[in-house]
C-alpha cells in the first residue's frame, strides 16, 4: 500500500530514490528489508549497489573473509543482487541492480552524486566485525562522505 509522504520536501514525496549498498552481509540484508519498506512508503525507485574492487588480473579479491579469484567474485556479486532482487520481488517492489568498480566507498558515493539519489541506506556492519560491534569503517566514511541522508540499519 502506497502511503501519503510523511515527509515531504516541497511538494514531492522526500524520497524518491533510495539506494541499498549490499555486502552480502547480515547488516546488508537487514538494510535491504529497510530499503524496501522505505520504497513502499514513499512510492520510490529501489536501487542496490555492490562493488567489486579494481585489483590486477592475477590477483584475488577478499569477500566474505576468503580469497576469490575476479571471476568468481564478479559472480558471487552478481547472486547478491539477483537474491537482493527476489527479496524485493516477494514484497511487490521492483529494484534496480548496479554492480560498480573500485573503492567501496568512493564508488558509491560517486553513483550517489551522478545518479541524484534521495537516501542512501546501509548496514552498520559488513562482513568484518572487528573489535565485536564496532561500527563498521565503510558504513562510518559512506555517512560522512555521502551527499545524501544516509541511514544505517543495526
Amino acid at each position: 500500500m502506497r502511503h501519503a509522504s510523511l515527509f515531504q520536501h516541497g511538494t514531492r514525496p522526500l524520497f524518491q530514490k533510495i539506494l541499498v549498498a549490499n555486502d552480502g552481509s547480515e547488516g546488508a540484508r537487514k538494510a535491504l528489508v529497510a530499503a524496501i519498506e522505505l520504497a513502499q512508503i514513499y512510492g520510490a525507485d529501489l536501487h542496490a549497489v555492490t562493488v567489486e574492487e579494481c585489483l590486477p588480473q592475477h590477483q584475488g579479491s577478499v569477500v566474505g573473509g576468503e580469497l576469490r579469484p575476479k571471476p568468481q567474485v564478479a559472480d558471487y556479486l552478481r547472486r547478491l543482487l539477483i537474491q537482493a532482487g527476489l527479496t524485493a520481488a516477494a514484497s511487490r517492489e521492483r529494484l534496480t541492480p548496479h554492480v560498480l568498480a573500485g573503492h567501496e566507498v568512493e564508488a558509491i558515493v560517486t553513483f550517489i552524486a551522478e545518479h541524484q539519489f534521495d537516501l542512501l541506506i546501509v548496514g552498520f556492519m559488513g562482513h568484518s566485525k572487528i573489535f565485536g560491534q564496532e561500527w563498521g569503517s565503510n558504513s562510518q566514511n559512506l555517512t560522512r562522505l555521502t551527499p545524501s541522508p544516509v541511514l544505517v540499519v543495526k
